[in-house]
């Protein structure tokens, strides 16, 4: 049996609507943020935000206008998550004076795998009372770094206590990244932690496939409702061309007709 004929425009569609857009190469220039901006619209629907490096905010910004429903991320702390405090807080500042509108960071998780919980804690305590709270605060908690169970179980409990509104596998600059077990191991942290916070898979989420495995997982923990941008995101950048190509012509004529479903 082709797995990819059981696909249903539906799901793709769904997924589409997921995505946070990411261009965070390290080659990245303005002419790069201006095509990202422009596949933000596209007929299988609307992505849920494009995801650039700090410098590019603003470009964002301009190419997809004022008042474009399309959230601006940027990432903070990041990738190494060792950045002094000081430059972290300023880099946000900056980013929300340039029109971000939520907040990638990367927890200090080299703090918490030398066994500084506490420090770990406090750089994001600082960080949270940095970040209003109209905008979305995620916490990268670079899982596939994080080598034992018990590490990404403390380093999701961390985030979550301290206010994150999201927890996120993973950079995409280490070997390891999105994974399913660590996916079920922040949804254990989610569940439990009886506050409301969302989950995003990023790194190495290539095709449509790869992507309905986590969607899967949600939904069978929390419900096909809960899976929607508010709860769920996609970090990737060809996740977008892979479900626009298994779409076809008249899966994106079907999906022009319905985008108003997601």
């Amino acid at each position: 049996m082709d797995d990819t004929a059981a696909i249903t425009p539906g799901q793709i569609r769904k997924i589409v609507s997921l995505i946070d857009l990411t261009n965070l190469n390290d080659h990245c220039d303005q002419a790069a943020i201006e095509v990202l901006c422009t596949q933000t619209e596209t007929p299988a629907g609307r992505v849920a935000a494009v995801c650039v490096w700090p410098s590019f905010v603003a470009a964002a910004r301009l190419c997809l206008g004022k008042h474009s429903p399309v959230e601006i991320a940027t990432v903070v702390n990041f990738p190494g998550g060792d950045e002094d405090l000081q430059t972290t807080c300023a880099a946000i500042d900056n980013a929300l004076h340039d029109g971000a509108t939520e907040i990638d960071y990367v927890l200090c998780y080299k703090k918490l795998i030398d066994g500084d919980t506490t420090g770990a804690g406090n750089a994001l305590k600082e960080v949270r009372q940095q970040t209003p709270d109209h905008i979305q605060l995620k916490v990268i908690l670079e899982t596939g770094v994080l080598k034992t169970d018990e590490l990404i179980r403390n380093a999701a409990q961390i985030a979550l206590d301290q206010g994150a509104d999201f927890i996120k596998t993973s950079t995409g600059k280490v070997p390891v990244n999105a994974t399913p077990q660590a996916a079920t191991l922040m949804f254990d942290a989610i569940e439990q932690s009886n506050r409301v916070a969302g989950f995003k898979a990023a790194g190495g989420i290539k095709s449509i496939e790869d992507a309905i495995v986590y969607t899967t997982m949600a939904e069978e923990r929390f419900g096909a409702d809960w899976v929607v941008p508010a709860n769920f995101r996609f970090g990737a950048s060809s996740l977008l061309q892979d479900a626009l190509s298994k779409l076809g012509d008249d899966g994106l004529r079907t999906s022009a007709s319905q985008q108003s479903d997601y």
